[in-house]
């Protein structure tokens, strides 16, 4: 009779273990998806897209775990648990290398503006310079219609940086910097071929 007791005892026990490890982590979840989602609205997704796809495919993997896990008898959530944990500290430090990088590219965006403010201007008065004959003055015409169009990039990428979209704009002005050098490169050798007939 002890013994049955005993038996009855140890095995209310078992179950109550089992029930513990087999309750899904909800808040656990549900902090991770709130950093997640902050981290989005820090547009972690664009200034740190690496991180942020990382962190997405462990939730997903995790969620995908769970789902899993709460078809078993035997229900275990605690490395899904763990694996939160670790989430919801990759979603915060997402969080704040969003803000830094995003501030990065910022100031970046604004050297890049005056860069290509000298730029153009140096452009502009080797076109000046540059020779005009018959192959010359069509090879300009191009080179001024490609101007046009870096300048219009320059101002789009303006509009993108005034409305915050910091790494859009970078882009766009990388894009015209190289057109714009390249431009420059042409100029001065045509230049230099010229000085160098005389």
């Amino acid at each position: 009779m002890k013994n049955k007791i005993l038996l009855g005892f140890a095995a209310l026990t078992m179950v109550a273990f089992l029930s513990s490890c087999g309750k899904v982590p909800q808040e656990k979840i549900d902090a991770a998806n709130a950093a997640i989602d902050s981290a989005k609205m820090l547009e972690a997704d664009v200034y740190v897209a690496a991180d942020f796809v990382a962190i997405q495919d462990s939730m997903n993997a995790v969620m995908a775990d769970i789902e899993v896990q709460k078809s078993k008898l035997f229900k275990k959530f605690k490395p899904a648990s763990e694996k939160l944990d670790r989430i919801l500290e990759m979603a915060k430090l997402a969080q704040t290398n969003a803000v830094t990088k995003k501030e990065e590219v910022k100031v970046e965006v604004e050297g890049l503006m005056t860069e290509m403010a000298t730029l153009l201007e140096e452009n502009t008065k080797l076109m000046k310079k540059a020779p005009r004959g018959k192959e010359g003055a069509a090879v300009l015409e191009q080179i001024k219609t490609e101007m046009t169009a870096i300048e219009a990039s320059v101002a789009e990428a303006k509009g993108m940086y005034d409305a915050g979209k910091y790494m859009d704009a970078s882009n766009k002005m990388k894009a015209a910097k190289d057109s714009a050098t390249r431009i420059n490169t042409e100029l001065n050798d045509a230049i230099a071929k010229v000085k160098g007939k005389r």
